[in-house]
């Protein structure tokens, strides 16, 4: 069990760091290949889309088939074949199909963790469990920043991304061999099936769908493309100096999610924790948008971390969201939830690069094109947590 916990948590580390690095390529990739930060966004967004979409397959193979050979099989065929070609990329397509394949590859790696502890965890343990693997997973967001700019001048981006796809054969490898399968759920066969309709008919699950959706996008987003390009743009920063502040806001994440993973023990109410997170990232959000690039950088950087903070409320979210489902559809159900997660942060990704696109670019406002960002972002969370305090505690 520990010696599962650790390799899950090592490819959830790899998973953060494929959708973090592209704010740190975003210069070199920018030159070398001509990628603006509108296609940089559209890259991270086709990550999560992709993430997405394995969800609902990944949830029945987790329910009917081995969680350890879907992770392994999974992370060594896409995440690392991903970053191969990744690494031979000529154009954006190229970039684009790299992504779609990582995030394929990613894609069933942390619901793997939260399966095992839903199946095999004492339910008061798995809030914590789960802000563990997001909090130390999280260091891959860490190593997609400083780390990663050492990297790129060193030994460049594309050998940069082979040592990665070295890596991540290693690891998926690992997990094949030291991650142990929980028991077998002992179905009725007399009973009808069950499946994903069964889910979509229990109406409490809904307004948790919606603050998942909402919720995680503005850290992951921000995280994963525009805080490299706001700092480039609108304040002059070099890659040296977006890797340090890219850091910070890695760190505030990592501390999240540990904090918010055992919060429920002290603050009873996860729905007053994931709700009072949400009103925070949103001021944090306004605040952004409000310096519109006047404020000194090192204010902007502790407003970057602090989205990245209270975005990362979402080991609370799937907790409540676990307690609405049936054990025979615990695979399925967490991916669901995750599917409206990782989601909604590829869907706010390609609707914030095409904004993005389309806002005044004039040098003497190019604080306005991210703040639109930044709104849009703000906005969302508003409705989610409109719906949301409606939902059962």
């Amino acid at each position: 069990m520990v010696k599962g916990f650790i390799w899950l948590t090592l490819a959830y580390g790899l998973s953060q760091f494929y959708r973090a690095c592209l704010a740190v390529f975003a210069p070199v990739l920018d030159v070398e290949i001509g990628l603006g930060a509108d296609q940089i966004s559209t890259a991270v967004g086709l990550w999560f889309l992709a993430f997405a979409a394995m969800q609902i397959p990944v949830g029945w193979l987790l329910d009917h088939k081995s969680p350890r050979m879907t992770a392994a099989i999974m992370l060594a065929l896409g995440g690392g074949g991903g970053a191969v070609v990744f690494s031979m990329a000529q154009s954006e397509l190229s970039i684009y199909v790299a992504m779609i394949m990582i995030g394929i590859g990613c894609s069933p790696i942390l619901m793997t963790s939260f399966y095992i502890f839903a199946r095999l965890a004492p339910r008061e343990r798995f809030g914590t469990l789960a802000g563990l693997v997001l909090g130390l997973g999280s260091l891959g967001n860490v190593a997609a920043s400083a780390p990663l700019s050492f990297a790129l001048v060193t030994i460049g981006w594309r050998a940069s991304m082979l040592v990665l796809a070295a890596v991540t054969v290693l690891v998926a490898l690992s997990i094949l061999r030291l991650v142990a399968d929980p028991p077998r759920v002992v179905r009725d066969h007399t009973a009808p099936k069950a499946g994903l309709g069964e889910l979509l008919r229990l109406a409490p699950l809904y307004p948790i769908l919606l603050i998942a959706m909402v919720s995680y996008a503005p850290g992951g987003g921000l995280r994963g493309s525009w805080i490299g390009g706001y700092l480039s743009d609108v304040y002059g920063l070099d890659a040296a100096q977006i890797g340090t502040a890219t850091i910070y806001m890695a760190f505030a994440m990592i501390v999240g999610s540990l904090a918010f993973g055992p919060m429920d023990r002290v603050i009873k109410s996860r729905k007053l924790i994931v709700a009072g997170s949400g009103i925070l990232t949103t001021m944090s959000l306004v605040f952004l948008w409000w310096s519109a690039g006047s404020w000194p950088v090192a204010s902007v950087v502790f407003l970057f971390m602090a989205v990245g903070f209270f975005s990362s409320s979402y080991p609370q979210i799937m907790n409540q969201g676990r307690t609405l489902l049936p054990e025979n559809l615990m695979g399925r159900g967490v991916t669901l939830i995750n599917l409206f997660s990782i989601g909604g942060v590829g869907l706010f990704q390609i609707v914030t690069a095409r904004l993005f696109a389309r806002v005044d670019h004039s040098t003497d406002v190019m604080a306005a094109p991210y703040g639109a960002v930044f709104a849009t972002f703000a906005v969302a969370l508003v409705v989610g947590l409109s719906v949301y305090i409606f939902s059962r505690r």
